[in-house]
C-alpha cells in the first residue's frame, strides 16, 4: 500500500488553523476535516502557487504543530511545483504502520449529518450553437450566489459538460470555497449544440435546499441563452448515513 495522501486547500487551511479570517465550517464538520488530516501519511498542501513564501511557511508550521509526526509537502499542479517529489514518494514508499486513530463516532456522525450531498445529470439542447464554457461559468455563478445568500459553506462543487456529438474534450468547472471564483479547469474551446451536464455538490446545508439551488440556478442560467433547453434527467440529494463500524483495529501489525 502506498502512503495515504490527503490534499489540503491552502486558503481553507489558513482559516481552519486560525491564521486568516474567512468562511469556514462549523465545529463538528471541522472535526471530520481534522480527522482526515490525522489519517494521512502525507499531508499535501495543493495549489501552493496561491500563497507567497511567508504564508506557505506559516501554514506548514501550523499543520506541523497540530500533527508533529506527519510529513508535509507543497505542490502546484498548475505550475508543476513539487509534483515529482510527491509522485516519487507514493511510487517508492509504503504506508507506515502504527496505532489507528481514535474516532468519536457520535461527533463524526453529527458532522456528516450537517453536510448535504447532491448528484445531478441534465441534458442541454439548443437549435443554435452554445458557448459551453460560458454556460458553465454562468451556472456556477448562479449556484454560488444562492449558496452564499444562505450561508451554505461549499466543500466542493464540480460540474462537467460533455458535448453531443463529442468534440474530443469536456468542460469542467470547480468551486472549492464560497468566496472563490468558479474556475474552469478544462475548457471546451469551441461551440456545441448540446450535451450532458453532471453536477456534484457537497456543502454544509440541508439536502433539499441544495436541490432547490440547482433547479433555480439551472433555470436562471439557461434563460440567458437563446432557446436553450436544460432538462433534468436525475437529481438526488441526501445526508450520509451514520457510520457503524463492525470491527475496529486499534493497532496495525508490522
Amino acid at each position: 500500500m502506498a502512503p495515504v495522501s490527503v490534499l489540503v486547500d491552502p486558503i481553507r487551511a489558513l482559516r481552519v488553523f486560525g491564521l486568516e479570517q474567512g468562511g469556514s465550517f462549523s465545529e463538528k464538520v471541522l472535526y471530520i476535516y481534522l480527522k482526515q488530516l490525522e489519517e494521512a501519511d502525507l499531508i499535501v498542501i495543493s495549489k501552493c502557487d496561491l500563497l507567497d513564501g511567508a504564508r506557505l511557511e506559516s501554514l506548514r508550521a501550523a499543520i506541523a504543530a497540530r500533527f508533529p509526526h506527519k510529513e508535509i509537502l507543497a505542490v502546484s499542479a498548475r505550475k508543476g511545483t513539487g509534483l515529482e517529489a510527491w509522485f516519487d514518494r507514493i511510487a517508492r514508499e509504503e504506508q507506515g504502520g502504527g496505532r489507528a486513530m481514535e474516532v468519536d463516532y457520535a461527533v463524526y456522525a453529527d458532522g456528516e449529518a450537517l453536510l448535504g450531498w447532491l448528484n445531478c445529470t441534465a441534458q442541454l439542447k439548443t437549435p443554435k450553437v452554445l458557448d459551453g464554457d460560458r454556460f458553465l461559468r454562468e451556472l456556477a455563478s448562479e449556484m454560488q450566489t444562492r449558496l452564499r445568500a444562505e450561508g451554505a459553506e461549499v466543500a466542493h462543487l464540480k460540474m462537467t459538460l460533455s458535448p453531443d456529438p463529442s468534440i474530443g474534450r469536456i468542460g469542467v468547472v470547480n468551486l472549492v470555497r464560497n468566496d472563490f471564483v468558479p474556475e474552469l479547469s478544462m475548457e471546451l474551446g469551441e461551440p456545441m449544440m448540446g450535451g450532458q451536464l453532471i453536477i456534484n455538490l457537497r456543502a454544509e446545508a440541508a439536502p433539499a435546499f441544495l436541490g432547490r439551488v440547482v433547479r433555480q440556478s439551472l433555470e436562471a442560467a439557461a434563460s440567458g441563452f437563446t432557446k436553450l433547453e436544460a432538462t433534468l434527467d436525475h437529481l438526488e440529494h441526501f445526508r450520509p448515513g451514520k457510520p457503524t463500524p463492525t470491527h475496529r483495529l486499534t493497532e496495525v501489525a508490522a
